[in-house]
């Protein structure tokens, strides 16, 4: 069993009683479909209110990294911490001693000791509990999430907690200096409609909308600097940065934007497609399949939700592409497993060639009869799909069996 990723404590006191609501809204977003693909116990999510040995006293002590093992549970790699802080929070550590002090204390002291490995996120719920106050002396130093005056007020609050929330731990993976890069690929040109062309504004729109938020983008138009080598530029960003397609009429069919595509996609980068078509297109491209999409609606309170919602989504792939690989770092030595590659996403024709190329060249397979393992997050492939991997795998002369399996199917074996 691989040891567990990533684990998140919501806290707050009881007499809060809006943190019961703040922990089922972060609960119900690492438990739903979009993280349940990974490995067993790459998430979890626990709560920390009640009193554990008074009713009036703190919650049972969070399993810090680093900290004593208890009954034989293993420490996760990640630990995020989410105070919920109101007025009773702020009350019961407000003599600087007892229980709910020392509790919060040790969150404090944790991630102050361990920052690559813990992260605390609070919650404001009430403005008095940081207004000098003790409470404000342990947590004002950290950054709230959905917090702040550049917060849309049209964005629910829940969702930009769980963004707020999935890019602060992905930071925390990443590295202290890491910062989640937004890279809008678009076109020029929405359709070949002279009357109906507003890319334009689809593209102010979602600019306006990512500078609502924390995370940093590249837009070409205002960030490639004068004198630089652009094109190596594009490369580069296109390669590192989450990829956010706006797919008009005329994407597909332009050079920069399939090549853009097919950078992200062989780097195994996080991409989500906004599809906002206005005529159709004449033909797709197979570079642009394989990937989320968010459909996105001519009204524009619609279209604002929908722009909203792509971005949500490309962030949580962003934490799922770095758990995934903080489970294949976990599973190195697991030579039982036997796998040949760990895909960040569902193989496809373009990004197994490109694997096959680059581990026939390093050496790291050989070409033969020998079977290839490769395990991917959730959904499955369908059988069809997976007959044409095992002919590109042919034709590369690996005729030996190519076994595609998502983790659910490799535990349903045993393994």
């Amino acid at each position: 069993m691989i040891p567990p990723v990533l684990e998140v404590y919501v806290v707050w006191h009881p007499g809060d009683v809006a943190g019961q609501g703040v922990a089922r809204q972060i609960f119900d977003h690492f438990h739903g479909s979009g993280f349940s693909g990974l490995i067993g116990g790459a998430v979890e999510v626990y709560t920390r209110s009640y009193g554990w040995r008074t009713d009036a006293g703190a919650p049972r002590p969070v399993p810090f990294p680093g900290a004593p093992e208890c009954n034989f549970v293993r420490e996760a790699q990640i630990v995020a911490v989410v105070p919920v802080l109101g007025n009773s929070f702020a009350n019961a550590v407000e003599t600087g001693e007892g229980e709910w002090f020392d509790f919060s204390q040790s969150i404090a002291i944790a991630q102050r000791s361990n920052p690559s490995r813990v992260g605390v996120f609070p919650i404001l719920l009430d403005a008095g509990a940081l207004d000098g106050t003790v409470l404000g002396q342990v947590f004002g130093r950290y950054q709230r999430i959905a917090a702040g005056g550049w917060l849309s007020e049209e964005e629910p609050t829940e969702e930009a907690r769980c963004r707020d929330l999935a890019q602060g731990i992905t930071q925390t993976i990443l590295g202290p200096d890491a910062r989640l890069t937004i890279f809008i690929s678009h076109t020029k040109r929405y359709s070949g409609d002279e009357e109906r062309d507003d890319a334009s504004s689809l593209i102010r729109l979602v600019r306006s909308i990512l500078q609502e938020t924390r995370l940093q983008q590249f837009f070409d138009a205002s960030d490639l600097q004068p004198g630089r080598d652009w094109d190596r530029e594009l490369r580069r960003r296109a390669g590192e940065s989450a990829l956010l397609a706006l797919r008009t009429d005329q994407y597909a069919s332009r050079e920069w934007c399939q090549r853009e595509m097919l950078i992200a996609k062989r780097a195994g980068m996080p991409i989500v497609i906004l599809d906002a078509p206005v005529l159709g297109e004449e033909r797709g491209s197979f570079l642009m399949d394989h990937v989320p999409r968010v459909p996105v609606r001519l009204e524009a309170d619609r279209r604002k939700s929908d722009i909203r919602r792509g971005l949500n989504l490309l962030v949580d792939e962003c934490l799922k592409r770095s758990l995934w690989d903080v489970q294949k770092a976990l599973a190195a030595g697991r030579t039982e497993l036997g796998i040949s590659w760990w895909a960040p996403h569902a193989p496809e024709p373009i990004t197994l060639a490109q694997w096959l190329t680059e581990s026939i060249s390093n050496g790291s397979i050989t070409v033969g009869s020998a079977s290839l393992r490769i395990l991917h997050p959730d959904p499955p492939l369908g059988f069809e799909e997976q007959s044409v991997l095992a002919q590109i795998a042919a034709l590369a002369g690996q005729n030996g069996e190519v076994d595609v399996l998502t983790p659910r199917l490799l535990a349903a074996r045993g393994v």
